[in-house]
């Protein structure tokens, strides 16, 4: 297999299946030494044929959470690849020009890998097409923003430099996934938290938007309650915790071996993310939706049962109306009635329930509505959905059981891969959603329309405000009005930053 920078060798398909795999494909030169916190640089050729039979290291973070299992040999700054699994006897074909999907990882910005067996594509490519997932520099090396480093920028700014991995990795995918089988008109772009954060930058930013055919997005936006920091924002905060570290300058940040540095990358409470740098982000995206620039594509978007839990709200005490009150009048002061009329509890056997729905919506139920707002007002095909199957206990799992589906819960019956993770006793009923969700995401990704034969019907939202349908996925999926709207736009009036 031929791509712009060498021959590459991938892994035969095997027995019994038709999708071959590249793994570990380099489409950046390593982010080290003078390339740490710079925009992805192109690779190097290489002579001979490159093995793509191993995924590669997985970008610098600690361990936060115990549903990642990495498939990677290591954690490295030296961490730009991207992977490929292709459907070899359609590849075949000269004609052959598939659609293709590209995942993104969730983590926080902080944490995740492109080799996770939840993110596998050899089930979505059994389907026909060509799945790429793809590494993206995470916390202080992926989104350090400071002065000095906007100066030596040609473009003036710093700080997004794991969202520039991601638009190098889909300009990559569209030189070469031709070669694939492919079709580079026909990208679809998903990912679920952070990653479905990075599909809506990407689907705003001018350095990517026109690039995208489709885009799928779970959990997750970059139009949070509290405002994309600035670049000049970004830019204090990194001189700030530059001097915490007694390291003012580039030079000496830029030697710091990369296991200290991650190390202290929480020191007095640090935390790196996107901001608003003028160059991938000209400006909020709510802003690009308003003005039309935002790429006009079908979007599948939508969140969880329990993207939140109730103790975020109810800080660990009992689920009583009193404590509710009280919680909320910690969090909102006087504008905790006004709450309280919009998840309100009638009884104590409420709140966990109102509790919850407000928990979801804080952390990312209504950041992703605003998103889904904002792209059907555009006009462009939208498809909303609310996730509410609760899977399984995990085998290991102590304590209560989940109270909805819980945030993140979604992705192996999205992508088919069930069976990619032991950790839980998956029954007849999860296959059913799993054969329903992921057939929706084919279809989706196919066509731009999630709906085909043996599915049920999911109506495309409309832009009346007061006929928007949502698809509820469970054992029994079906659509229904989406009535929570009036809540949403109050909340965003009363939701303090965070």
């Amino acid at each position: 297999m031929k791509v712009d920078s060498g021959l590459i060798e991938g892994i035969p398909a095997p027995t019994g299946s038709s999708v071959q795999m590249f793994r570990g494909i380099p489409f950046a030169r390593p982010p080290i030494g003078d390339l740490r916190w710079r925009e992805p640089q192109p690779v190097r050729s290489w002579d001979g044929i490159r093995p793509a039979d191993q995924f590669g290291p997985r970008c610098m973070q600690k361990h936060m959470w115990d549903d990642m299992f990495f498939r990677s040999p290591s954690a490295s700054e030296d961490c730009l690849y991207l992977n490929v699994w292709t459907p070899a006897e359609l590849r075949a074909a000269s004609s052959a020009k598939l659609p293709v999907l590209v995942y993104i990882y969730g983590g926080g910005f902080i944490a995740g890998d492109a080799s996770e067996p939840r993110y596998d594509g050899a089930a979505m490519a059994s389907h026909g097409m060509v799945v790429v997932t793809l590494n993206y520099r995470l916390g202080i090396f992926g989104f350090f923003a400071h002065p000095q480093l906007s100066g030596e920028s040609g473009h003036h700014a710093s700080g997004n430099y794991g969202l520039l991995d991601q638009a190098a990795a889909l300009a990559w995918v569209r030189r070469n996934i031709a070669q694939f089988g492919g079709d580079p008109k026909r990208i679809t772009i998903g990912g679920e938290s952070a990653g479905s954060m990075s599909v809506s930058a990407l689907m705003v930013s001018p350095l990517s938007r026109k690039n995208i055919a489709g885009a799928i997005g779970e959990s997750g936006s970059v139009m949070m309650s509290a405002k994309t920091p600035t670049l000049a924002e970004g830019e204090a905060a990194g001189m700030s915790y530059a001097e915490s570290l007694q390291v003012p300058t580039l030079a000496q940040l830029r030697a710091i071996p990369a296991d200290k540095l991650l190390e202290v990358q929480s020191y007095g409470g640090a935390r790196f993310g996107p901001l608003v740098d003028g160059y991938f982000l000209p400006e909020p995206a709510a802003v690009t939706y308003a003005s039309g620039k935002a790429a006009k594509i079908p979007l599948l978007v939508g969140s969880n049962s329990q993207e939140g839990a109730a103790d975020a709200i109810l800080n660990n005490a009992a689920p009583t109306v009193a404590n509710y009150r009280a919680s909320l009048a910690r969090l909102y002061g006087d504008k905790a009635d006004a709450v309280f009329a919009l998840y309100p509890a009638a009884s104590d056997g409420d709140v966990v329930r109102v509790a919850t729905d407000l928990s979801s919506d804080r952390f990312l139920g209504a950041a992703t509505w605003r998103w889904f707002d904002a792209h059907r007002r555009s006009g462009a095909p939208t498809f909303y959905y609310y996730y509410q199957h609760v899977r399984p206990t995990a085998y290991s799992a102590t304590g209560p059981a989940p109270y909805g589906a819980v945030h993140s819960a979604e992705i192996e019956y999205a992508l088919g891969n069930l069976d990619a993770n032991p950790a839980y006793a998956w029954t007849d009923g999860d296959r059913r959603v799993s054969a329903t969700m992921n057939g929706y995401f084919v279809n989706f990704v196919k066509t731009g329309d999630p709906n085909g034969a043996g599915l049920p019907l999911w109506a495309r939202a409309s832009t009346d405000d007061k006929a928007i349908q949502r698809q509820t996925i469970d054992v029994e999926s079906r659509r229904a009005l989406f009535n929570d709207q009036a809540r949403y736009v109050a909340m965003d009036a009363l939701e303090p930053p965070r």
